[in-house]
């Protein structure tokens, strides 16, 4: 077989994984293993190996719940045939091989930069001349949107070309804070410092990050995490998905100025995430998550007063909820605006609610479990018009579905366990891929380590990485005053994207 199967959260021995000649390594993952909606590629990405570079391929089996991962090794002075030009899943992966390593590919559809980094190959490719897409015509017009953000978000552009006010194209350029996320992984050495760097990869998405993080350690260290870490950590992430997911259809309200629902939507955000403060002394759960260790046991007091909370946000949250969906000026608003087709989804290999929206079941919590959802028999929530309409009606009902999930788990706090099992040196030559469902949609992260079971490569894929390109096609043929609610009807990351 010219692939190693593996499961979520699994080490292999890096010598596991086959090594392809490049020709059958692009035959089989782009025209064998990628082929139909359950399978999708989570990552893919480059190496240093000696003087050439090894690519390592991941596509994951949604039904089959497994990975499948080869490699080849390339020289940097070949010339390669893209994956890209046969499936555009592959697109942004090769463009940032190109980047980072100088890879060539020559039938590329656009070798663009995609981040920036400060270690990328052509240090004269700069945000300044970034090379965007134009059309030479006396009746279409640019509006360029950013790169300056008010608030606390990081910075993009957003360069739209329109006749009048409608949007016939959009190129969203990022990249401008770069922060080398995945190269300080390998330059600090203790745990604490790895885990406060994934802690701050998103800060709206710290639990979703966090679990990666300490479930790809834990792996790495041979370690089985006890019911109790499970427990918090999957009430973590159901947590912050309610949290966000209210936080967003606010956001979706203030955009379509129904300025009750921005209100109460908002108001109903603050006490979800204070009681994270009150667990572990951070509104946006950081300190909460560790590797084999809780330091914030959940207690039976905590659970009365998760109950309560509830309570009362469950109560108003469905009267905003039917006042919204049932508003004719806020649905002439949602409906049949922002729409991505299925075809479009599966083309552009998009995750979370931005591939449920179209039918597509892709959900880590399903397909790929970990923690508590292995035995949560977790059923995807999916719409069918992918439309703004049906990605805030997935947040509606995930809402709801969390916590239904979160009142189960409270019927089964598990006891604090004062394990006598530390946490061993990592695996050494090895391979760990974990998967997370964030509340934007699948994470990943994968390392490698070396003969003495250092970190020498760490790599990191936030959801945004799959789903910007979905909202440049979404905006096309709506008016430009569609963008907001648009854009905030995906709610997309830069810092995640950027790294």
């Amino acid at each position: 077989m010219n692939y190693i199967s593996v499961k979520n959260n699994q080490t292999i021995s890096i010598s596991s994984i086959p090594e392809l000649d490049y020709s059958v390594f692009l035959e089989q993952n782009v025209f064998t293993l990628i082929k139909g909606s359950a399978n999708h590629c989570v990552n893919f990405f480059g190496v240093p190996h000696a003087d050439k570079i090894k690519l390592i391929c991941c596509i994951a089996n949604d039904e089959l719940h497994t990975i499948n991962i080869s490699s080849a090794v390339v020289d940097t002075k070949e010339t390669l045939r893209s994956f890209s030009k046969h499936n555009l899943v592959f697109e942004k992966f090769e463009r940032e091989i190109h980047e980072n390593f100088g890879i060539k590919y020559y039938d590329h559809p656009w070798l663009k930069p995609v981040r920036f980094p400060f270690n990328r190959s052509d240090k004269n490719s700069a945000v300044a001349n970034y090379p965007f897409f134009k059309i030479e015509s006396e009746e279409l017009h640019e509006v360029g949107v950013g790169p300056i953000h008010a608030g606390i978000i990081e910075p993009g552009h957003f360069r739209f070309i329109c006749n009048g006010e409608q949007i016939l194209h959009l190129e969203i350029q990022l990249g401008y804070q770069h922060r080398g996320i995945e190269k300080l992984f390998i330059e600090k050495k203790k745990l604490l410092q790895r885990i406060t760097l994934a802690e701050n990869i998103a800060g709206d998405s710290v639990a979703a990050h966090t679990t990666a993080f300490v479930n790809l350690w834990e792996s790495l260290c041979n370690y089985h995490p006890d019911k109790n870490l499970m427990f918090a950590r999957t009430l973590a992430l159901e947590l912050e998905r309610i949290a966000i997911h209210t936080a967003d259809l606010s956001a979706i309200c203030t955009d379509v100025a129904y300025q009750l629902g921005s209100a109460v939507f908002g108001r109903l955000r603050t006490p979800v995430i204070n009681f994270f403060q009150k667990w572990c002394g951070n509104r946006l759960a950081k300190g909460l998550i560790r590797a084999g260790k809780n330091n914030f046991p959940f207690t039976q007091h905590l659970a009365d007063e998760l109950t309560d909370l509830l309570n009362e946000y469950e109560k108003d949250f469905e009267e905003i909820a039917e006042e919204l969906f049932s508003l004719p000026s806020a649905l002439a608003r949602f409906e049949k605006t922002g729409v991505i087709s299925k075809e479009q989804a599966v083309m552009l290999g998009t995750v979370g609610f931005s591939a449920r929206m179209c039918t597509i079941k892709r959900d880590i919590r399903s397909s790929h479990p970990h923690d508590l959802y292995i035995d949560l028999q977790h059923q995807p929530l999916i719409k069918t018009h992918g439309d703004v309409h049906a990605r805030a009606r997935i947040r509606k009902k995930e809402i709801t579905q969390s916590i239904k999930y979160i009142r189960e788990f409270l019927k089964d706090i598990p006891q604090e366990e004062k394990s006598t099992v530390a946490l061993s040196s990592p695996s050494p030559n090895s391979f760990t891929i974990s998967l997370v469902e964030g509340w934007r949609g699948e994470i990943c992260h994968c390392a490698i380590t070396d003969h003495n079971g250092e970190l020498i490569h760490y790599k990191i894929k936030d959801p945004s990485f799959h789903n910007w390109l979905a909202l440049a096609l979404a905006v096309r043929n709506n008016e430009i005053s569609d963008f907001p609610i648009c854009n905030k009807s995906f709610d997309l990351s830069y810092c995640g994207h950027d790294l």
